[in-house]
C-alpha cells in the first residue's frame, strides 16, 4: 500500500456517515482537477482556478443531469493536505447525494481511496512525518479534551521538534567521535561529549515519562472498582457517571458479573468496571464473579479499592495485584467514620463529598507530571523506538570511541523510526490501517 498506486487519482467521502448539512467528496492525484472539470459546472473550470480558491456551481452527471448544487475547493500541489492536486466537492450532506457524486467521480477515472490513503500520501510527500500522521489519527478519534490536545500538539510538529533536538545532540557527539577516529593526525579538538549525551538522555527520559499518559489520553484507561460486598462500588460508579447504570441494593452480592461504563474524568477517557464483591463464598456463580473481579483488577490501568468507612475495617480477601496503581477509598463518608486512614480518600456517593478530589487523583495517577503542555508519546510504536534509542545512548556512555560510535548510530536509527524518517513499510502500513476511509 505504501508505494504502489501513487500515480492513481483517488476519491472518497471525507465526512462521517449519516445525514448532515454539508458533505465532502475529496479527490486527490494527478487527474483530480480534470475530473472535477467534468463533474462540476461553474463559472470557471477547476483546472483553470488558482489554488486556495473555491467555486460555486452544480454537480452534474453524464449528460448534464443535476446531482446537487455546491462548492468546489481547489488545492494545487504541493500546497494541499496530500501534497498533490486536490479537489474537494462540497454538497448537501445526504448519503444519497454523496454516494452519487462519489460514483460520478469514480466513473471519470478516480479509484476508491483506501483507509488512511490521503494521510499516507501526505506522509510520503513529506507534508507530515509519521508522528504527525499518528496525531491526525488521534484527532480523528479524540474522545476527550486530553486526546484532542495531544492530537493538536502532535500535528503541530512539537513532538517532531523534540525528537530532532535529541537527534541533534547525538549527531554532534557522533560527528566528534568519527572526526577523531578518521583524522587523528589532524589534531581534532577533543570536544566535551558528556554534556550533549547527558542532554539527549534526559530528553528521551522526559519523553518516555509521557508514554503512559499519552496512551491513556488517546486510547483511554480501564479503572476497576474492587472491594467487599456493599462497599459502595455500584453507588460510586453511578455517582461518577451521573446516572443510575448499576443496580444498588443493601443485599450483599448483588453484582455477580462485571459491568462497564465509559466516562471522562478530569479530561481523561476512562472505562469504569464495577466488579463482584470480594469475599469467601460457597455459591459457585458468585465465586466465579469474585475470580473474575481479581482478573479484571490485574488487567486494569488503575484500581480503585473501596472500603466501607461506616463499618469496622476488614482486610480484603486476597491481595491487590502486584505492581498495580491503586487509589484507596473510604466510602460512605456521609454516615460517619468507623476508622481513619490518611492514605484512603473519603468519598460519599450520596452527597458527592470527595468526588472532585477523586477525579483529580485519577487524573494524577493516569497523567501525572506529564501534563506540562509538551507533546506526548501516544502509541506503543513511538514508546518502543524511544526506549531503544535511550538504551543505545546509555550503552554508549563510558565505551571506547569506536564502540560508542556504533551505539550512537543505532540510537539515531531508532530516533529516525520514531519520527518515521527511517521505518519499514509494514510499520507504516500498520499505522495507516487504523484510519478511516476519506482521511
Amino acid at each position: 500500500m505504501t508505494r504502489s498506486g501513487l500515480q492513481d487519482t483517488i476519491a472518497a467521502i471525507a465526512t462521517a456517515p449519516g445525514s448532515a448539512g454539508v458533505g465532502i467528496v475529496r479527490v486527490s492525484g494527478p487527474a483530480a482537477l480534470e475530473i472535477a472539470d467534468r463533474a462540476f459546472r461553474g463559472r470557471r473550470a477547476p483546472s483553470r482556478t488558482r489554488g486556495g480558491r473555491f467555486l460555486f456551481g452544480q454537480l452534474v452527471a453524464e449528460g448534464g443531469e443535476l446531482l446537487d448544487e455546491g462548492l468546489c475547493l481547489v488545492f494545487r500541489a504541493p500546497r494541499s493536505y496530500t501534497g498533490e492536486d486536490v479537489a474537494e466537492l462540497q454538497t448537501h450532506g445526504s448519503p444519497a447525494v454523496l454516494a452519487r457524486v462519489l460514483a460520478r467521480v469514480l466513473e471519470l477515472g478516480a479509484r476508491p481511496a483506501r483507509p488512511g490513503e490521503f494521510t499516507l500520501r501526505a506522509y510520503l510527500s513529506g507534508r507530515l512525518d509519521l508522528a504527525q500522521a499518528e496525531a491526525v489519527l488521534n484527532l480523528v478519534n479524540a474522545g476527550s479534551e486530553a486526546a484532542r490536545r495531544q492530537g493538536a500538539l502532535g500535528l503541530s510538529g512539537e513532538l517532531g521538534a523534540r525528537i530532532a533536538g535529541v537527534a541533534a545532540d547525538v549527531t554532534r557527539t557522533l560527528a566528534a567521535i568519527q572526526a577523531m577516529l578518521d583524522y587523528p593526525e589532524e589534531g581534532v579538538p577533543d570536544e566535551d561529549r558528556a554534556e550533549p549525551l547527558a542532554r539527549a538522555r534526559a530528553g528521551l527520559k522526559t519523553l518516555l515519562d509521557t508514554a503512559r499518559a499519552g496512551q491513556a489520553a488517546t486510547r483511554g484507561a480501564r479503572l476497576a472498582l474492587i472491594g467487599r460486598p456493599n462497599a459502595g462500588k455500584s453507588s460510586l460508579l453511578n455517582a461518577l457517571l451521573g446516572y443510575e447504570r448499576s443496580i444498588v441494593t443493601p443485599i450483599p452480592g448483588t453484582t455477580r458479573d462485571y459491568l462497564e461504563a465509559g466516562v471522562e474524568l478530569a479530561g481523561v477517557p476512562v472505562t469504569l468496571v464495577d466488579t463482584a464483591g470480594l469475599r469467601e463464598t460457597a455459591d459457585p456463580v458468585e465465586a466465579a464473579g469474585v475470580r473474575q473481579a481479581a482478573a479484571l483488577a490485574q488487567q486494569a490501568d488503575l484500581v480503585l479499592v473501596l472500603e466501607d468507612g461506616h463499618a469496622p475495617r476488614e482486610a480484603l480477601p486476597g491481595e491487590v495485584p502486584q505492581g498495580a496503581r491503586v487509589i484507596r477509598l473510604r466510602t460512605k463518608a456521609d454516615l460517619g467514620a468507623a476508622w481513619e486512614d490518611p492514605e484512603a480518600l473519603a468519598v460519599s456517593a450520596v452527597t458527592g463529598a470527595g468526588l472532585p478530589e477523586l477525579r483529580e487523583a485519577v487524573r494524577a495517577a493516569l497523567i501525572g507530571d506529564a501534563a506540562r503542555g509538551e507533546a506526548w508519546l501516544t502509541t506503543e510504536r513511538q514508546a518502543d523506538a524511544a526506549r531503544r534509542a535511550l538504551t543505545h545512548l546509555e550503552l554508549a556512555t563510558g565505551l571506547p570511541d569506536d564502540l560508542a560510535g556504533y551505539e550512537l548510530e543505532a540510537a539515531l536509527h531508532a530516533l529516525a523510526e520514531l519520527s518515521g524518517r527511517d521505518v519499514q513499510e509494514d510499520v507504516v502500513d500498520a499505522v495507516f490501517r487504523n484510519f478511516c476511509v476519506g482521511k
